[in-house]
């Protein structure tokens, strides 16, 4: 039985809560759900745990055993076709296993895919239909689109705030501007990138641990982000929290102004450093997003102070900002900014934002904006 189209969109959603459980576990691979309908009946279901496990449609399939046969299959990405990789390609399970039709969600912009796998199926005399939800889809994977896309990682520019604009008091306090529910939030938002991004101001200041902590995200964890800590100098205490050993990995960025007996002093104390090229004694922030890629880490959240969030907006390269709003005032001009250095000169010079999303947490409020740049779609609830 062929379900009606009406019918796709409520069973993509199935699928799509079921990838979800799957975010910032599966890198470098993307977050995939996927689920077997017969006869109008869902007889499996599965996603992507962690890369080199099996993929969404092996685990609905398995899962549907003998009743995949003559089955609708439904996937939030195009089902792979290539053979250079851990596991053997989705589309061979599917044409054994007799499925007579597959939706899914969006392409797969993997070179080595991009229609390919599509193309397998219809070969194999399999239905396709493709683009139910596929705007869900995309927002799902922000990171692995953008990379296929520009080469570049996803960027997301987070920080707390009072109603006027700072982030913190004349004498450097920030714990805590926001309450509760945003930094529960903040959490949530963490554990679906794969780095988090501060400078040695914020390390040297607040001593930060840079993990994912609190609520179902943070427990059963294979994989946590990177805690990446811009150091042209390499001037980090080694008794930071981010330096001592933790399931959390930890990697330093410096120039070559940084002293070899204090480069040698980290690494023999496992902390992973790499020198990048420097300007005017910081590192350019494009250099920084190489080499978060050369690294496989496909989607940042900088947690910096005003130094770093303000050579991140002038680089052009944030995709997505996220501020928490803390009902309270500083005050006058001694305080810490959100961006540090000159401001724009002129309306024309400011960097505008796109599609603003609003919501209450607890007393605080979250303001979500995207560059126009950003290529991806953006809706309410995306990350």
């Amino acid at each position: 039985m062929i379900l009606p189209v009406r019918s796709d969109a409520l069973y993509m959603k199935r699928a799509l809560r079921l990838a979800m459980k799957g975010l910032g576990q599966t890198r470098p691979n993307p977050a995939v759900g996927s689920i077997v309908v017969r006869n109008g009946r869902i007889v499996g279901e599965g996603y992507h745990e962690a890369a080199g496990s099996p993929h969404a449609e092996v685990r609905a399939l398995s899962h549907a055993g003998k009743e995949a046969r003559g089955a609708t299959l439904y996937v939030t990405l195009e089902p792979c076709c290539h053979t250079n990789k851990r596991t053997p390609p989705c589309t061979e399970a599917i044409i054994e296993r007799g499925v007579r039709r597959v939706v899914v969600a969006m392409r797969d912009p993997h070179p080595q895919v991009a229609g390919r796998g599509l193309a397998r199926l219809e070969a194999a005399g399999i239905e396709t239909t493709e683009g139910v939800l596929s705007m869900e889809a995309e927002r799902l994977n922000p990171g692995y689109l953008k990379f296929f896309a520009t080469g570049f990682p996803y960027v997301i520019l987070k920080s707390a705030m009072t109603m006027d604009g700072q982030i913190a008091t004349a004498e450097g306090q920030s714990r805590w501007i926001t309450g509760e529910a945003a930094r529960a939030d903040a959490h949530r938002l963490r554990a679906r990138v794969d780095a988090i991004l501060v400078g040695v101001g914020t390390v040297r200041a607040d001593n930060p641990h840079l993990t994912v902590r609190g609520g179902a995200f943070a427990r059963h964890r294979t994989i946590f982000p990177v805690r990446v800590v811009i150091d042209p100098r390499l001037e980090i205490p080694i008794t930071a929290a981010v330096c001592q050993p933790s399931e959390a990995p930890t990697l330093l960025l410096c120039t070559a102004n940084a002293k070899p007996r204090d480069v040698e002093r980290l690494q023999q104390n496992g902390i992973p450093i790499e020198i990048l090229p420097d300007r005017e004694g910081w590192i350019p922030f494009e250099e920084i997003l190489a080499a978060l890629t050369r690294r496989g880490l496909r989607s940042v959240l900088i947690e910096g102070g005003a130094t770093v969030n303000a050579i991140a907006l002038k680089s052009g390269r944030v995709d997505q900002f996220v501020f928490y709003v803390a009902p309270m005032l500083f005050g006058g001009n001694d305080a810490t900014l959100l961006f540090s250095g000159p401001s724009v000169r002129r309306l024309s010079e400011a960097v505008p934002l796109q599609d603003i999303r609003i919501k209450r947490m607890g007393a605080d409020l979250r303001v979500m904006g995207y560059a126009r740049h950003t290529h991806l779609p953006r809706e309410d609830g995306a990350y």
